[in-house]
């Protein structure tokens, strides 16, 4: 998988399935997505859905997927797999797959996601994904995932955790701008490079805070689950 993102949410395994597995709830906590919608299916069958994503006020794009999950493991642990793709003509994503793995301990649960997608518009896609999509889905990924940690250990829902966020991100630029206005030079460069480097407040989530490659560096592994999925 091209894609990682760890963190470690102390919450019950049962509380942060459904903030993670129920559409309406995922919805709210996640950049990736401004929709998700759960399609009819028959009992027994993988559960398909619909996403969309807003990348412009007024352009969405959208896509269809299918999913799977396993909540009573001998382990303890729970996984969840999915794939997923996209025709819509300005997408870059064309199509692919994730999964996500809650591995208890005795301090929280480790929520894990691993995913990799292949991007469309041939040698140009490619460069753009590389230099500009992959980029910001790992970060949308990792801000999110503290996001919802934050939202399951301190109760801070999701759209206030994005209010601290914005407001937060106006007030180093507003100090920013200030001092290089009108403080001594030296001063000013001491308060930007504070205001890009000194890291969020605890209640503001930040992308920093996850890891971005597996522990040890070993290859993550894709469950066997994601293999019982056809193509979306």
């Amino acid at each position: 998988m091209g894609l990682y993102v760890e963190t470690r949410i102390r919450a019950g395994m049962d509380e942060l399935w459904e903030r993670s597995q129920d559409p309406a709830q995922h919805q709210r906590w996640d950049l990736r997505f401004t929709s998700i919608g759960y399609l009819p299916r028959a009992e027994g069958e993988p559960q398909r859905f619909r996403y969309a994503t807003r990348v412009l006020p007024f352009l969405s794009v959208d896509g269809t997927g299918i999913s799977a999950g396993e909540r009573h493991r001998a382990d303890g642990t729970r996984v969840s797999a999915l794939r997923f793709a996209s025709e819509h003509p300005v997408s870059l994503l064309a199509e692919g797959s994730g999964y996500w793995r809650y591995v208890p301990d005795v301090d929280g649960i480790r929520f894990l996601t691993g995913y990799d997608y292949r991007p469309r518009w041939g040698r140009f896609g490619a460069l753009a994904d590389r230099l500009v999509l992959r980029p910001l889905m790992g970060w949308a990924t990792a801000w999110s995932f503290d996001r919802l940690r934050l939202w399951c250990e301190r109760g801070t829902t999701p759209g206030r955790a994005l209010a601290r966020a914005i407001g937060e991100s106006a007030l180093r630029a507003l100090l920013s701008v200030a001092t290089l206005l009108y403080a001594p030079l030296p001063i000013a460069l001491f308060v930007l490079a504070a205001a890009l480097l000194s890291p969020p407040l605890p209640g503001t989530p930040a992308a920093r805070r996850c890891l971005r490659t597996p522990p040890g560096r070993t290859p993550a592994r894709a469950p066997r689950l994601l293999s019982t999925l056809e193509p979306s």
